[in-house]
């Protein structure tokens, strides 16, 4: 059992020395983009399922109470967290539409959206990033491998170079805490 988890660890700093060299540049311009849309008053929005649903409101609630520095709330919301709008859209029109329906009633061009999925191929956020793109809303994707449909159609990808799921999630809190620190830094009292 020890050799099991201390591979798994190794594994894990693996991906992350290999995310240095392929994430950095697309993590700075993502920080770019969000930054520039907080100070347009603009807004930013998150979707994912499963784990990625998890890490969507994670990061609302980083940018909404703070990360590490006081500050005014910036505004963020995870699109996975109401679950009348969710049961409602899944009932009455299907699960695919659940976040670009939600898109097309709070976003305004200049917002940004992120979507987390570590195949990149989730179809709901596919959704949203088309419907987004029609809007003038930037789209950062999250993902895993080789982007998927996703990465290839997002202004911004951030692509973990890693086909473990594990792996890929755990690279995306990095560089998602990364993301908050490097915006909030914006934003704090200086």
């Amino acid at each position: 059992m020890k050799q099991r988890i201390t591979s798994i660890i190794q594994e894990s700093i693996e991906v992350k020395r290999a995310v240095m060299e392929a994430c950095v540049p697309s993590l700075e311009k993502a920080a770019q983009a969000i930054i520039l849309a907080f100070q347009g008053r603009n807004r930013v929005y998150f979707c994912g399922n499963g784990g990625s649903a998890a890490d969507s409101q994670h990061l609302a609630a980083e940018f909404i109470g703070r990360f590490q520095k006081e500050r005014l709330a910036l505004p963020a919301i995870a699109l996975t967290t109401d679950s009348s709008i969710l049961t409602c859209l899944t009932n009455d029109y299907s699960y695919d539409i659940i976040f670009s329906r939600q898109i097309e009633a709070l976003g305004a061009k200049g917002d940004v959206l992120v979507g987390l999925s570590t195949s990149g191929k989730s179809v709901n956020v596919i959704k949203a990033f088309e419907r987004a793109k029609e809007m003038g809303i930037i789209t950062v994707a999250f993902v895993g491998h080789d982007g998927g449909p996703m990465g290839r159609m997002a202004d911004i990808a951030i692509t973990v170079p890693s086909r473990v799921t594990a792996r890929i999630q755990e690279a995306h809190i990095t560089l998602a805490h990364a993301l908050c620190e490097i915006v909030e830094n914006e934003f704090a009292a200086k």
